[in-house]
């Protein structure tokens, strides 16, 4: 007979000592830690300051109502758009392209030595390292027109200024990036180097620089779309091209001709972006098919024959043996990459030449190098120490309004353009362009628009601050979105969740580390924004910097952006806490 046997049941959990009660269940969340909980407190605090000031700055819905009179004004002004001729349309653009792909080469030469330098793995020692580290942060926290202002003090009018202030300005960026990618190269081949006897040099341009390469040229191309929407900015400190031809247009109140360029520039920096992207995705695959042999699958193992017993082989044939091949052959991947180097190198070749780059211009510059520096030194407030703290109160408060604002926008637009969140490409596609066109307006035009509508002050500043944000917070939030791991949310798949259930319980506490890190880092880049700004009248301490540089004030412009500097550098500590608290 068979003995039925009765279900297992689960055992009650065993009786605290004592007491006769049941024990509590065991912890399925981590206990909070001190510095957790002052992480959070921060963050909480950077959100309260950002309410604060969308409320203080009376960004409302009755605020945009009472400006509807003067959109429909400012719409019946620009229209129909004036374009300049063809042929000084061409001309102001290449122009412009020439000084920004000058700019970003200086920024790449510039930034190699310093990144290794500042890595890690490849830095002669700790205050080499230190040192670097500071020279690249300076040159991200002080703004690009700051360096224009100086540029033009050295070089005067023409191509020069605006590669030099873009060029150190990018140093900030490309200089941490390259750095990272040095750190995270694989030391693998350079100690092979190494065991041969190789030296420091000779490892870094054998093993590292070979390992990077792709990493770098990427961040190349980014910067290059970052400095061609910041050019617009530098054309109203007196850098030829697109930019100036904008200023000029708004100074005489023509805009028509203004929105045009603007639209011309919009467009631009569509195309550049669009195309840089995808250079920058195939660079990436490239990386990623490192190292895979094509020709090895199942066919070739397939095919291969069963060799004869020793006994029965034949004896071998003596032959001469070929040399064996150094070079690589001339395949059609090569010879289209030997094309691009090529067509780059000519680029960049009648780029100097229209961007009037000389030795005569260089040798005049450095003989009037150290006498300009001397202008901006000593700092001094000017008599107006209480005007710029005020001021510098309204930058920040233009940032954290902007930085709210776009927030507020991109969680969504970047969650809708994260493929593992919709699950539809084409709808994970037509968000991503949506926001790769909002990211390609620069935020000086957005300032100059909103500035003829609600009128010159911080408003104008915090709403373009706001719109911009989206195109690059859009974009991170997708990626740290979709750069999540799928095993998770497949679990939750499997037991039947539904995608909102996935999103909250998977996707998104997985993504928000970095996601946190990324608003912090955008708060950084609005606070340099809303200095900028306040060039065309958006408010802020950017309008006492322009102001003081007009009537030659040197050392309040350097006073200026030290106080700048303070608040860029006290967001950057906070955010460099706050990833390795959450890391």
């Amino acid at each position: 007979m068979a003995v039925i046997q009765q279900p297992r049941q689960a055992a009650a959990p065993a009786p605290r000592p004592g007491t006769g009660l049941p024990r509590a269940p065991h912890r399925t969340l981590a206990r909070p830690t001190p510095r957790g909980l002052s992480a959070a407190a921060a963050l909480l605090v950077c959100v309260a300051a950002g309410v604060w000031a969308f409320v203080s700055l009376h960004l409302n819905v009755a605020t945009l109502v009472d400006s509807a009179g003067n959109a429909a004004n400012f719409a019946s002004r620009m229209l129909p758009l004036d374009f300049p001729p063809v042929g000084e349309l061409l001309s102001l653009t290449w122009q412009t392209l020439a000084i920004v792909l000058c700019a970003t080469l200086l920024s790449v030469v510039l930034s190699i030595p310093l990144a290794l330098l500042a890595a890690r793995n490849t830095t002669p020692g700790t205050a080499a390292r230190g040192v670097s580290r500071t020279v690249i942060v300076l040159c991200r926290a002080v703004p690009e027109v700051v360096f224009a202002i100086a540029a033009f003090r050295v070089f005067g009018l023409g191509g020069m200024t605006g590669v030099v202030a873009l060029g150190v300005h990018s140093v900030g960026m490309v200089g941490k990036l390259y750095a990272d990618a040095f750190e995270q190269t694989d030391e693998g081949p350079r100690t092979a180097l190494r065991a041969t006897g190789a030296g420091r040099l000779q490892q870094i341009t054998g093993a590292v620089l070979p390992q990077a390469l792709p990493s770098l040229v990427a961040t190349a191309l980014h910067r290059l779309d970052i400095n061609l929407r910041a050019s617009a900015v530098l054309g109203f400190v007196g850098v030829g091209g697109l930019g100036y031809a904008l200023a000029t247009a708004i100074g005489t109140l023509d805009y028509r001709r203004a929105m045009a360029l603007a639209l011309v520039l919009l467009v631009l920096c569509f195309v550049a972006e669009t195309v840089s992207g995808a250079i920058r995705r195939t660079l990436l695959q490239d990386v990623t098919t490192a190292g895979r042999r094509p020709g090895l699958g199942r066919r070739r193992q397939g095919s291969q024959k069963v060799a004869a017993p020793p006994a029965l082989a034949a004896p071998p044939i003596s032959a001469p043996t070929a040399p064996r091949r150094t070079l690589p052959r001339w395949d059609p991947r090569r010879i289209r990459r030997t094309a691009w180097l090529l067509l780059t190198l000519a680029l960049l070749a009648a780029s100097a030449v229209r961007s009037d780059l000389s030795w005569a211009t260089l040798e005049r510059g450095a003989e009037s190098l150290f006498p300009t520096l001397g202008d901006f030194l000593p700092p001094s407030t000017g008599g107006i120490a209480g005007q710029l703290v005020d001021d510098l109160w309204v930058t920040v408060q233009i940032a954290l309004a902007g930085t709210l604002i776009g927030l507020v926008l991109a969680l969504p637009l970047g969650a809708l353009a994260a493929r593992n969140v919709v699950g539809s490409p084409r709808v994970s596609r037509f968000f991503r362009t949506l926001v790769l066109m909002v990211r390609a307006v620069p935020e000086l035009v957005l300032a100059i628009v909103f500035v003829v509508v609600t009128g010159l002050g911080a408003v104008a500043g915090a709403l373009a601050l706001g719109i911009g944000s989206v195109g690059l917070l859009g974009k991170l939030v997708a990626d740290s979105l979709e750069e999540t791991d799928p095993g998770p949310a497949r679990a939750l798949i499997a037991t039947g969740a539904r995608r909102h259930q996935v999103f909250f319980g998977s996707i998104l506490p997985r993504a928000w580390p970095a996601m946190v890190g990324h608003l912090l880092y955008q708060l950084d880049v609005n606070v340099r924004s809303a200095t900028l700004l306040g060039i065309v009248g958006a408010g802020g301490i950017g309008y006492d910097l322009l102001n003081a540089a007009r009537v030659l004030q040197f050392p309040v412009v350097t006073m200026a952006v030290l106080m700048v500097l303070a608040v860029v550098l006290l967001i950057e500590g906070l955010a460099v806490w706050v990833r390795k608290v959450y890391a």
